[in-house]
């Protein structure tokens, strides 16, 4: 990750760092073979940055965390989710 400011977000700490988050949360569900989530990058690194201590900005390997994005229902490429409670997630 290029920022100190996103966090990597993985199945493994899905829950702890997104749902159980004391911030709001976005998260970036990536992949290295989709272009527009490479174009989209330099702004949620940006993003991250400029709301650092506000919001949690997180980025999510959709290759190697297939888990999660088939729980949320992500539909396409490059979905980006912001939550502000677990029950965001649900809706």
């Amino acid at each position: 990750m290029a920022s100190n400011a996103l966090v990597e977000v993985t199945d493994a700490n899905f829950d702890a760092d997104v749902l159980k988050s004391d911030k709001p949360v976005l998260v970036d569900f990536w992949a290295a073979w989709c272009g527009p989530c490479r174009a989209i990058a330099p702004i949620v690194e940006e993003l991250a940055g400029e709301y650092q201590g506000k919001i949690k900005v997180g980025k999510m390997d959709v290759d190697r965390n297939a888990a999660t994005p088939c729980a949320t229902k992500s539909p396409a490429f490059p979905p980006c989710w912001f939550s502000k409670t677990a029950r965001s997630w649900n809706s």
